[in-house]
């Protein structure tokens, strides 16, 4: 793996960054809090995600960055061969390959995925391999023994090997479980194969009982079939037998109701002879009819006329007393039309007057709730601002000198004093301003009396105007209702003229007596017509009876002479009752017997199917047996292949172990012997991992604490080293950070000449420091400064090979020259 580039934008204290990453060795160089482990974090925090970053989400964001300014992290790197390039930021991420335009991993989650699967390496071997800290060379000395071991197998990954051994000691434990399970949903075997047979031998012995009810249904049916015309033949004629007998029926009562027919004809030419001598006097008297009929009409006449005239006579005194009453009410409302126009300006004037009242009100009322509004915001203001400048206050007099400084998050330290002071001045001043507003804020919750006194005023010209307004409406329907009365005054008039016209026109003489002896003489003579219309039809329907006598009799002839011709051709074609009892036994016995047989067939049937289905649940029970053997058989393997897998993997973390102490003292011992000019060249690991150095093949008792650092160090690229060939990965990269604090100068150059002496193996090698000395010997310096004026780290080319100070101010001097600053200002 090796970095190109590097790209920060409101990440932690970077606000805009670009560095470029170049082959060999590099230094990041830049005094405590400037930001250069930033960097660091940055990297990692693009490949992992939030997992290797420190903090929340939160604290990522630069604090003078925008609520909604965007936090990205863009690193451009090489691996196997191809170029990588990711962005990420708070909600979301992105990566592309070898410049192409479309992201291959486009998500938070599928990003990290991607990436750890192209590295090969967790985020914790990603560390362990090319990220080293100061506060990581000792990690081996601060632990027991046991926990030595156990550390050197998690970095290295041999506790792989334990997961796969628990992986393979659960597994095993659910074979043993699925293994139980199936032994006992095992049955006896006898038993299901004996079931087998004996379903085997029923479905046999079902089928054959089949075969011997099927021929004996068959001959019931030929039997029956044999019978069965000739009884159908016996049924159809006992039907036409029956057929005929209803047809003699028929004709008999056809008999009997032609002979009451003819009596009734007879009985009522009977009745026509006594009207014939009926009528005669009746039609004498019915003579004085017509007269009668036409004086009871006028008298009719003469009582409808007096009935019009009474009613006449009494609409005729109804509309006198409407016209007297509608008089009355017009000189009540005489003077109403000349009311209207004083009272249309009195109401004018009015309304005119609330209008002004009103318009005054809602300007005052305006002025004060406005009054009242600021003062209020402006009270909630002070409280806010009280409340942080007093927890300030109180958080700066518990901290004292270590105070963060508000505006850059620095401590304070001699500005402390000075800033207290400045900050107790605010408080009291936002103190002094809350009480008057708060005292302005009581005085205008209740109305001023100016209001009041206004609001009072509007509410009388209010009810004035009410009162105005109901006397115009009253006047205006009195001027209407005038108008309507004037309107009825005219059409009730013109109703009385017609009606005394209508009075007059009607004619009189009409005797009431008179016309009740009319109209009962009518009724009587009324009833005679009546009677003689009944008998006239009578008399209508006699030769109408005379011809129906006639057909009547010639019917009842012909139907007596039927009846004994059908009651002869019923005895001719009868079977005799003997010989239909016959035939119908010998039928009912054959259809007993065919029926028999059918349903014994049907029952067979049915035993042979419920014979078949015991066979097929027998047959399917010892499929199932079957396989429940057979997987036993394959659990009891795959349990024993389990077992030896157990024992596999315990045998190969044994050899592993015992292969781990020489392997890294090997390799760690070519590093020291680099680093320490030859003077200690091996080193080694006893029982508990102590570190043990050799100095002419003797083991060291005691070594200095820069000694120790340096055996740290070693140590760390030995795993880091083992750690890289065992995730498949060429350990190109190393970045060490803060490892030259403990060593002196002399040391410190022996560190960088073993970087550059192993350039074979590190392609790439970054070093972040505060110590400006190590600059000789690097090909790269990145200076990382923080600028207190914008508050935010700055990044810069620097100069290799120049030891001390002075080199640095001279550079930092011409920083604002824009040819000098190379990798971007935050």
């Amino acid at each position: 793996m090796r970095l190109l580039s590097l790209r920060l934008q409101n990440f932690r204290q970077h606000a805009d960054t670009r560095v470029t990453f170049d082959r060999g060795l590099t230094g990041i160089i830049g005094p405590n809090g400037s930001g250069k482990s930033t960097l660091l974090e940055a990297i990692a925090w693009a490949l992992y995600g939030m997992q290797a970053a420190r903090g929340t989400r939160d604290s990522i964001r630069n604090a003078r960055a925008e609520s909604r300014a965007p936090v990205k992290v863009e690193l451009e790197f090489e691996l196997a061969g191809h170029r990588y390039r990711v962005t990420r930021g708070l909600t979301g991420a992105e990566c592309f390959l070898d410049g192409g335009t479309a992201p291959i991993a486009s998500t938070i989650t599928g990003v990290s995925e991607l990436l750890q699967r192209r590295l090969g390496m967790t985020r914790a071997e990603f560390f362990h391999t090319y990220f080293t800290e100061q506060k990581e060379l000792d990690v081996m000395a601060s632990l027991g023994a046991a926990e030595r071991a156990r550390f050197l197998s998690r970095v290295l990954g041999y506790d792989r090997l334990t997961s796969a051994q628990e992986l393979v000691k659960d597994h095993r434990r659910v074979i043993n479980s699925e293994a139980t399970g199936v032994r006992k949903g095992l049955v006896d075997a006898p038993r299901v194969r004996q079931q087998h047979a004996d379903a085997q031998q029923r479905v046999a012995s079902t089928r054959q009982q089949t075969r011997l009810l099927n021929a004996q249904r068959d001959a019931a049916a030929a039997t029956l079939a044999e019978l069965t015309p000739r009884w159908m033949a016996a049924e159809a004629e006992r039907e036409q037998a029956a057929a005929q007998q209803a047809a003699v029926a028929l004709a008999e009562a056809t008999v009997v109701s032609r002979t009451h027919d003819l009596a009734q004809i007879d009985r009522a030419l009977g009745e026509i002879e006594i009207a014939h001598q009926e009528r005669t006097p009746l039609l004498a008297a019915l003579v004085p009819l017509a007269t009668v009929r036409e004086g009871l009409a006028a008298q009719d006449a003469l009582a409808a006329a007096e009935g019009r005239r009474q009613g006449l006579l009494e609409r005729l005194r109804g509309h006198e007393a409407d016209l007297v009453r509608l008089t009355e009410r017009l000189d009540k409302l005489a003077s109403a039309p000349s009311l209207e126009a004083p009272a249309q300006a009195q109401l004018t004037t009015a309304r005119e007057a609330l209008s002004a009242l009103e318009h005054a009100l809602d300007e005052a009322r305006t002025a004060w709730a406005r009054d009242r509004q600021e003062a209020e915001t402006r009270l909630e203001t002070l409280r806010a601002q009280f409340s942080e400048l007093s927890s300030q206050q109180q958080t700066m007099q518990g901290l004292g000198a270590n105070s963060p400084c508000p505006t850059c998050g620095r401590p304070l330290g001699a500005s402390y004093t000075t800033v207290l002071d400045e900050l107790t001045a605010q408080v009291d001043i936002v103190r002094t301003d809350g009480n008057y507003y708060r005292q302005r804020v009581e005085q205008l919750t209740r109305l001023p009396e100016k209001v009041v006194a206004m609001d009072e005023q509007r509410r009388s010209a209010q009810g004035e105007l009410t009162t105005l307004e109901r006397r115009l409406v009253r006047i205006q329907e009195a001027i209407r209702e005038r108008q309507g009365l004037l309107e009825q005054e005219g059409a009730l008039r013109g109703r009385r003229d017609e009606a005394a016209q209508a009075l007059a026109a009607l004619p009189a003489g009409y005797d009431p007596q008179e016309h009740a002896r009319l109209r009962q003489a009518a009724a009587q003579l009324v009833a005679l017509d009546t009677q003689i219309a009944r008998l006239d039809g009578v008399l209508l329907r006699e030769a109408t009876l005379r011809a129906e006598r006639t057909r009547t009799a010639d019917a009842l002839t012909a139907a007596r002479q039927h009846v004994a011709t059908l009651a002869a051709s019923r005895a001719a074609t009868l079977l005799s009752d003997a010989d239909y009892a016959a035939l119908r036994a010998a039928h009912a016995a054959a259809r007993d017997e065919a029926h028999r047989t059918e349903v014994e067939a049907a029952r067979a049937v049915r035993d042979a199917e419920h014979a078949t289905a015991d066979l097929a649940s027998a047959t399917t029970a010892l499929e199932t047996l079957t396989t429940l053997e057979a997987s036993l058989a394959t659990l009891d393997r795959d349990r024993l292949l389990h077992e030896e897998l157990d024992r596999a993997f315990g045998e190969l973390r044994t050899d592993l172990n015992v292969q781990l102490r020489p392997e890294l003292a090997e390799i760690a011992s070519r590093f020291l012997d680099v680093l320490t000019d030859g003077r200690y060249n091996a080193l080694e690991f006893d029982e508990d991992y102590n570190l043990v150095v050799l100095e002419d093949g003797l083991a060291k008792p005691v070594i200095s604490g820069g000694e120790e650092d340096l055996c740290n160090l070693v140590l760390r690229l030995a795993i880091s080293q083992m750690i890289a060939e065992r995730a498949g990965q060429a350990f190109s990269l190393l970045i060490l950070d803060e490892v030259f604090g403990s060593l002196d100068d002399v040391r410190r150059g022996n560190v960088v000449e073993l970087l550059r002496r192993i350039n074979d193996r590190f392609e790439q090698v970054i070093v972040i420091t505060h110590i400006e000395q190590v600059r000789e010997g690097l090909d790269r310096v990145l200076v990382v400064r923080f600028d207190e004026e914008r508050g935010t780290s700055v990044v810069t080319e620097g100069t290799a090979g120049m030891a001390g100070r002075s080199s640095d101010e001279g550079f930092l001097a011409n920083e604002d020259d824009e040819s000098a600053d190379l990798m971007g200002v935050g």
